[in-house]
């Protein structure tokens, strides 16, 4: 268990799921929206991959900055900035596969939602991956309540902005994409619900 612990780090297990599957293979260009302190790095820097990432948090962005030293010291410090995810100064077509894992649920509106989107989607190369875990209304449309647009209050006390099925997949289609995975939601006791989304970028 230690050693499975150091090989993957926190890594989230949606994430872990499509490294299994193939669809993360040494030589890609990684990209994380939201990077935090680096969960879902370790077993990337360990093992070669190009990554780049960014957050807003000064903190977060420096245990990541120390951590791929550590653990990929020929990549430049600079992979990794502090900017937020609607600010991204990375240039278009950077990465073959883009992580954003509980990064927009946080937007404000859809404004912000789009915006945060846009950042990720941009720096993603034609034919690659967008894997986004965020929270949604799926399978307890019941339990939460609306405090404005898509804001909704969640049984487990916390604000989100919530997606569901009908949003993503008009979103899917209005990003020029196309799913890569169906739709696959956790709902956590009634109190919380995930979903994760994964769309390839259409050539």
């Amino acid at each position: 268990m230690t050693d499975l612990k150091h090989r993957f780090g926190e890594i989230d297990i949606y994430l872990f799921d499509q490294l299994l599957r193939g669809h993360l293979t040494p030589g890609m260009r990684i990209f994380d929206a939201g990077c935090g302190f680096g969960r879902n790095l370790v077993y990337l820097l360990r093992e070669g991959f190009e990554v780049f990432g960014v957050d807003s948090d000064p903190r977060a962005l420096d245990a990541t900055r120390r951590l791929a030293a550590s653990l990929a010291p020929a990549l430049p410090a600079s992979n990794f900035r502090l900017e937020a995810v609607e600010d991204v100064s990375f240039p278009d077509d950077l990465a073959d596969f883009a992580i954003s894992s509980a990064v927009l649920h946080f937007a404000r509106d859809d404004d912000h939602f789009r915006a945060m989107l846009h950042g990720t989607w941009r720096v993603l190369k034609a034919g690659g991956l967008l894997f986004c875990w965020l929270a949604s209304s799926i399978g307890i449309e019941k339990q939460v309540q609306r405090v404005a647009g898509r804001r909704f209050r969640l049984p487990d006390g916390s604000e989100r902005y919530l997606v569901d099925e009908t949003f993503l997949v008009q979103l899917t289609e209005k990003l020029g994409g196309q799913l890569a995975d169906p739709l696959k939601t956790t709902v956590v006791q009634n109190l919380r619900s995930m979903t994760t989304w994964i769309v390839r970028k259409n050539v």
